[in-house]
């Protein structure tokens, strides 16, 4: 049986072919206007995130975490960043190279599974960017760890965290259908679920994983704010569905 990353790859590689949202690179009017001094960029689906969170990033080393797409990356190195995006989508680092090379930009490109040690020194970057993705891998706990240990002292870990609900609901009908923790190598029905909709292996994490685990690797929580999806019954709601924060290495 494939590992459920790769499966999740592969999902990932469908998706941006098909016109996946989170797959389609900014154009060059917007990357032009990013150094200019107008931006955004999305860590969670509808609020940008705050430009305060965000120190001078001129010749700052900047990693993109299961960040791929061509979305944030050229916007932080049109700001200066020294850019580095690790994923382990093809088609989304395709994304990235398309983007670096019609603008004329260096980044350094990883494709890697972020559920293993990552490949990078200690202490190596001033900042991470880790929009939601780990609804895709099964432990987020390590992976906090090993940004606490590849960031700098003073870094920053900006993190997009889905709290599980999307998992509880029917988005369209509003009911509750499956029971939390969401696990799909645990849960026949949850793993069926999955594979009919096309929608990769995913698995719900708390706060307590999400939020806890960044606490118990040594960050200090500084800010946070929620936000919803982008469309749907818990939308409609005024439901909350994601939390992006900010932390810190001290």
């Amino acid at each position: 049986m494939k590992k459920y990353q790769e499966i999740n790859s592969k999902t990932f590689d469908k998706w941006v072919k098909e016109g996946w949202t989170w797959g389609i690179p900014i154009s060059t009017l917007d990357y032009q206007e990013a150094k200019k001094g107008n931006w955004s960029v999305l860590l969670t689906p509808t609020k940008p995130v705050p430009k305060e969170w965000f120190k001078d990033l001129k010749g700052k080393k900047v990693l993109g975490l299961g960040s791929g797409g061509g979305q944030q990356m050229p916007i932080f190195q049109a700001l200066g960043a020294i850019v580095t995006c690790l994923d382990y989508s093809d088609e989304q680092l395709k994304s990235e190279q398309l983007v670096a090379r019609r603008e004329g930009y260096q980044i350094r490109l990883i494709k890697a599974d972020m559920t293993e040690p990552l490949p990078f020194e200690d202490n190596e970057f001033d900042l991470i960017f880790h929009p939601v993705s780990n609804v895709y891998i099964e432990k987020v706990e390590p992976v906090f760890k090993e940004c606490f240990r590849i960031l700098k002292p003073g870094g920053i870990l900006l993190s997009g965290l889905d709290n599980g609900l999307n998992f509880a609901f029917d988005d369209e009908e509003g009911k509750i259908a499956f029971k939390l923790p969401f696990n799909s190598l645990e849960d026949q029905e949850q793993y069926d679920y999955m594979v009919k909709n096309d929608y990769g292996i995913q698995f719900s994490h708390d706060l307590s994983e999400q939020i806890g685990g960044q606490l118990k690797a040594g960050f200090t929580l500084v800010d946070l704010y929620e936000d919803t999806n982008t469309e749907g019954k818990l939308k409609d709601y005024g439901i909350y569905t994601f939390t992006a924060t900010k932390s810190v290495k001290l």
